[in-house]
């Protein structure tokens, strides 16, 4: 009972299937967090960057905007021909600020999980619209883990404030009192300040957020042992149907090659132990080829064929084991045992004459190319 509640447990991490899966229906981690201290600090760098020239193409745009003949305000299509022209210099003029801002919104997020394009994301979910369901995720520990990190993160840039605010409380009070124009340069160090200090802030928690949207993402798609069984099976393949396809496939194999056998010139024997069947056309073979081979029950089979079909037999143990050692059927014959296959060759061609030759008695064959220990 223990080991089947262990099976049921997710105990295991997530395969690269697993993995794979959940992207292919856009599953990854993401921090919202990080992006949210990226869009604040780039943001901020532009403002740095680019403020000067907004702040005069505003302040530009503004005047003019407020300052317009009188005529105008009488004549309906000429002012709103007048506002278009005001809401097109403000948007070109705020163009390159919200294009960098636009593309960082969009890659930030893909600095945890990458990037990711899923067309089952777009698919409607009809679950999500169970009420029953959404009150469940509602309460669940998920939401209550967004929901604490949204009230710590609020106490933390409050207390930022709060700390900016009264350690530059004297300036705030003197820039009450400052003539317009003559505090633009104390009203940037305090803004300055608002920003750094938020800024450090989120840039703490998108610190924390980030391991840890990756660990429960890691959790959320961790497996039970029996899913990992069953994946595997899936990937390899059922054992049992596996042996029966390989075989099958040696059978076939098997059938493919007793059928050469009354093609083959020869069947060199061991001659209990091993059979190989050699086959030579001087047209199509450069050199002889083995068209099959066997040990034991299929050497057997091998030598019946051959006898029914007429094909001659000649003992050549060395050979025989030379031969099954180094081929496979199909292969030509390995080039140190041209010249003791030559005399098989010539004793079969011999006989196909019809003249009387005896069998080859001594073929010599390299000591390192038999079957180590083999008798015959």
């Amino acid at each position: 009972m223990a080991a089947q509640d262990s099976d049921l447990e997710k105990t295991e991490p997530a395969s690269d299937r697993r993995l794979e899966q959940a992207r292919e229906e856009g599953d990854v981690a993401r921090s919202r967090e990080l992006a949210a201290c990226a869009s604040l600090l780039i943001g901020g760098l532009l403002l740095w960057a680019m403020g000067a020239s907004l702040q005069s193409s505003l302040s530009l745009l503004l005047k003019d905007a407020l300052a317009f003949p009188r005529a105008l305000a009488f004549d309906t299509p000429l002012l709103l021909e007048h506002g278009r022209a005001l809401v097109g210099r403000a948007l070109w003029a705020l163009l390159p600020f919200g294009a960098v801002l636009l593309l960082v919104v969009v890659a930030a997020p893909l600095l945890v999980g990458g990037w990711l394009f899923s067309s089952k994301a777009f698919l409607p979910k009809f679950d999500r619209l169970d009420p029953v369901a959404g009150i469940g995720r509602l309460f669940s520990l998920n939401a209550l883990g967004e929901l604490g990190k949204a009230l710590a993160k609020t106490l933390l840039v409050g207390i930022a404030a709060f700390y900016v605010m009264r350690s530059q409380s004297e300036a705030v009070f003197a820039l009450a009192m400052t003539p317009a124009g003559a505090g633009d340069g104390a009203l940037g160090h305090l803004l300055f300040l608002a920003f750094a200090s938020m800024a450090a802030v989120l840039a703490l928690i998108a610190v924390i957020d980030v391991p840890w949207q990756r660990w429960q993402h890691a959790k959320k798609l961790m497996m039970t042992r029996e899913e990992v069984r069953q994946e595997h099976k899936e990937q390899e393949g059922n054992p049992e149907i596996k042996g029966r396809i390989r075989a099958q496939q040696r059978e076939m194999s098997r059938r493919r090659m007793m059928a050469e056998v009354p093609k083959a010139d020869v069947v060199v024997t061991n001659p209990t132990h091993y059979a190989v069947a050699l086959k030579y056309s001087e047209d199509r073979h450069a050199a002889p080829v083995v068209v099959a081979k066997g040990a034991d029950e299929i050497a057997a089979t091998i030598r019946a064929i051959a006898a029914e079909h007429r094909v001659p037999l000649l003992e050549a143990p060395p050979l025989a084991r030379a031969l099954y050692r180094h081929t496979e059927p199909g292969d030509a014959i390995p080039e140190r045992l041209y010249a003791a296959v030559a005399q098989v060759l010539a004793y079969v061609f011999q006989l196909r004459a019809g003249s009387e030759a005896a069998p080859p008695s001594a073929i010599e064959v390299p000591a390192d190319m038999d079957i180590p220990g083999a008798v015959a």
